[in-house]
């Protein structure tokens, strides 16, 4: 094997270990739980991560990675204040987003709720 081959073969492991370090970040939900209420994010984003359409976007179930969740605790993009270190550990983003992650998708959609349809 080539030296380039290699260096390649390290890049591509280094990515993947990386990607799979955003998608699991080795939290505790439990924990992760009371720090979402303890800290308040439920006041904008509801007790289980509902979201609303006057406060906080949904947040269950989150798609997005783990190192976009803490840049946006770190660094909102909208109205939300920014979390620190000193007021949300690493840890503590790590728990709070294993929390969010675990919560399951609704099994029911507007279209399955005869009330919203009339």
């Amino acid at each position: 094997m080539s030296s380039f081959s290699l260096v390649a073969a390290a890049l591509l492991l280094a990515g993947v270990s990386a990607a799979a370090r955003a998608q699991d970040s080795g939290g505790d939900e439990s924990r992760g739980k009371q720090l979402y209420v303890d800290d308040g994010c439920y006041e904008c984003h509801g007790y289980v991560g509902q979201g609303s359409s006057v406060a906080g976007p949904r947040v269950a179930t989150l798609s997005m990675s783990f190192d976009n969740f803490t840049r946006q605790l770190r660094r909102p993009a909208n109205e939300m204040p920014p979390y620190g270190e000193t007021a949300l550990t690493d840890q503590d983003a790590a728990d709070i987003y294993a929390y969010l992650r675990s919560i399951p998708a609704p099994k029911e959609t507007a279209k399955d709720i005869p009330l919203l349809n009339r």
